[in-house]
C-alpha cells in the first residue's frame, strides 16, 4: 500500500473540489486532491456561469440587487425547506468569488439586457439577472460550455499554488480515528491502494447522475425507461456513499429535474423546433398545462412527471410547420431561433434511421398508433383545441395567449415524445452553514466536510431558475467556504 500525508485531502477535482482545493492552498494548507477521471473540470465544463450577487459587473450597469433581496427570494421561492444560513452566507460570499476567479485570468460576460416578454412565457416569473457567464475564447457567441475556460484556469492555479492532484486515482473510503476524521483510502492510477493522511477531507464527487440504481432508489424513475437525464461519467455517488458508512445523515435528495427528448444531443434542432407553444397532450392525449409556459424546463419537467409514463407528446400539422418555417420560433431556447431552417434536414435524418420518439403521419390514427396516444382521447382534445381556436382563439382549458392558439387540422401530422430529464443529482449528505457534514442529531463529524452537488439540497424541491447559475455558484462557494472552514478547524487541534 502507498502511503502520502497531507493537511488536506479533496476527493475529485470538479468545479466545487477545484474551489475547495485552490482555498485550501491559499490557506497555507497542503492539499492533495484525487481525482477519478484523467482530466479535471468534471460536468462543470459543460456550462455557462455561475451566479454571483454585488459584482462591479452589476453595479456598472445599475443593477443592484443585494445578498439580503436574494436570499429572501431563494427562501420563499423553496419554502424555508433549506438551511438559510447556509444560503444567507453562499449569498453574501458570491461577489467575492467572481473577483477571486478573475484575479485567475477568467473573464466574464454580464448582461442585464432584457427584452419585454409575458409573465408567462419567460423561462422563469420574475428573473434576476445573476449569471455571470465565462467569456468565449473566441469572443464568439455564449453557449453551453464556455465555463471549461474557467476549470481550465482554475486547474492552472491549483497546480501553481502545489496541490498535488492525482488522476486516474478515485476515493474509496474514509479514515476514522479516536472519532474524526484521519484521512481517505483510494485506488492509485497503477490499481494500488493509496492511504492518504489528513486532518481534513472535503467530498466532491458530482453527485450521483450516473449510477441508474441510485435513481431508481431514491426517485422512483428508471433511467433509459421515463428518464432520460445527462450522465456524467463516474458521478455515482462515491462521495456520498463514504460520508454514510462514517455516519453522516441522509440530506434531502432529488434530480435536477427538467424535460428532453432521449438522445437529444443528436437531435438538437428537432427538439428546440418542438419547444414551442404548439399542442402538447399526455398518452391520454389530453393536455396537461398551458403551452406557453413551457420556457421554464424544470417546472415543464415536473408537469411531465406527473404524467402518464411520466412522458408527453409535441403535436403540430403541416399548417403549423409553414407557419413556423415563415414567421420563426415564439419561445427562444437554448438551440436558438433558427431551429425550423434546419427542420426538413432534421426530420428526414431521425425518420431514415429509426428515431422512435419522432413521427410523421398522414392522419391522426397512423400518428396515435406510431406514438403511442390513446385515439379517442386526442380525438376529444383536437375537437375542444381546434373549436377554441375558430372561436377567437380563447382557450377553455388554459386560458393559453390568444396568438398561439393554431388549429391541428392538415396531414401530415409530427410528434416529437418528451421525457423528464436531469441535468444530475442533488443532495446525499447533510450539513450544515459551515459545509461539515453532521449525524443524524445534527453534531459536525469533526474533520469531513462536503459540497457541490453531493450536498447541495438548497433548492426546495425545483431548480431556482429565479436565480440563474445557481449549481455552478453552490460548487464554487461551498469548495472555498469548506477550505476556511477546514482551515480553522485543523488550526483549532494545535
Amino acid at each position: 500500500m502507498k502511503k502520502m500525508e497531507c493537511d488536506v485531502a479533496v476527493v475529485a477535482a470538479g468545479l466545487s473540489g477545484l474551489a475547495a482545493s485552490i482555498a485550501a492552498a491559499e490557506e497555507g494548507l497542503r492539499v492533495i486532491t484525487l481525482e477519478k477521471s484523467k482530466v479535471t473540470g468534471g460536468a462543470a465544463s459543460m456550462g455557462m456561469g455561475p451566479l454571483a450577487i454585488g459584482t462591479r459587473h452589476q453595479a456598472n450597469v445599475g443593477y443592484n440587487l443585494t445578498p439580503d433581496d436574494a436570499f429572501l427570494k431563494h427562501m420563499h421561492w423553496s419554502h424555508w425547506m433549506v438551511d438559510a444560513r447556509l444560503v444567507y452566507d453562499y449569498y453574501r460570499k458570491s461577489a467575492s468569488t467572481i473577483e477571486w476567479l478573475e484575479d485567475m485570468g477568467v473573464e466574464f460576460v454580464y448582461r442585464n439586457t432584457t427584452l419585454y416578454t409575458p409573465s408567462r412565457m419567460r423561462s422563469y416569473a420574475e428573473p434576476e439577472r445573476t449569471c455571470h457567464a465565462v467569456k468565449p475564447a473566441d469572443g464568439g457567441r455564449l453557449g453551453p460550455r464556455v465555463a471549461a475556460r474557467m476549470t481550465k484556469a482554475m486547474t492552472e492555479r491549483a497546480v501553481e499554488l502545489g496541490v498535488n492532484i492525482l488522476t486516474e486515482t478515485p476515493g474509496k473510503k474514509l479514515i476514522m480515528e479516536d472519532g474524526r476524521i484521519a484521512g481517505v483510502l483510494a485506488a492509485a492510477a497503477d490499481g494500488e491502494e493509496l492511504e492518504v493522511r489528513a486532518g481534513a477531507v472535503i467530498l466532491a464527487t458530482g453527485g450521483f447522475g450516473d449510477n441508474p440504481e441510485m435513481i431508481k432508489e431514491f426517485t422512483g424513475l428508471t433511467w433509459g425507461k421515463d428518464l432520460f437525464s445527462f450522465r456524467i461519467p463516474g458521478n455515482v455517488g462515491d462521495g456520498i456513499k463514504m460520508a454514510w458508512e462514517v455516519g453522516a445523515a441522509h440530506g434531502d435528495i432529488r434530480l435536477d429535474l427538467m424535460y428532453q427528448i432521449p438522445d437529444n444531443t443528436n437531435h438538437f434542432n428537432l427538439e428546440g423546433a418542438f419547444r414551442q407553444p404548439m399542442l402538447w397532450v399526455n398518452k391520454l392525449g389530453e393536455r396537461f398545462m398551458p403551452e406557453d409556459c413551457l420556457a421554464n424546463t424544470c417546472t415543464t419537467g415536473n408537469a411531465i412527471n406527473r404524467q402518464p409514463g411520466h412522458t408527453c407528446f409535441a403535436i403540430m400539422d403541416t399548417a403549423l410547420l409553414k407557419h413556423y418555417k415563415k414567421r420563426g420560433i415564439d419561445i427562444f431556447g437554448i438551440q436558438g431561433p433558427d431551429v425550423f431552417d434546419h427542420f426538413d434536414e432534421e426530420a428526414g435524418q431521425a425518420l431514415e434511421t429509426g428515431y422512435p420518439y419522432f413521427v410523421k403521419a398522414d392522419t391522426i390514427e397512423e400518428l396515435c398508433e406510431k406514438a403511442g396516444i390513446d385515439l379517442p382521447g386526442l380525438r376529444a382534445t383536437l375537437e375542444q383545441y381546434n373549436a377554441d381556436c375558430d372561436n377567437g382563439g380563447f382557450d377553455s382549458v388554459f386560458n393559453k395567449d390568444r396568438q398561439f392558439m393554431r388549429p391541428i387540422r392538415k396531414g401530415p401530422f409530427y410528434s416529437l415524445q418528451s421525457f423528464p430529464g436531469a441535468y444530475g443529482s442533488f443532495g446525499g449528505i447533510k450539513i450544515n452553514y459551515k459545509t461539515e457534514a453532521v449525524n443524524e442529531d445534527g453534531y459536525p463529524i469533526k474533520g469531513l466536510y462536503a459540497v457541490g452537488t453531493d450536498a447541495c439540497d438548497i433548492y426546495g424541491d425545483t431548480y431556482p431558475f429565479i436565480l440563474g447559475g445557481n449549481t455552478m455558484a453552490f460548487c464554487l462557494n461551498s469548495g472555498r467556504m469548506a477550505a476556511e472552514n477546514a482551515a480553522a478547524y485543523l488550526r483549532s487541534l494545535g
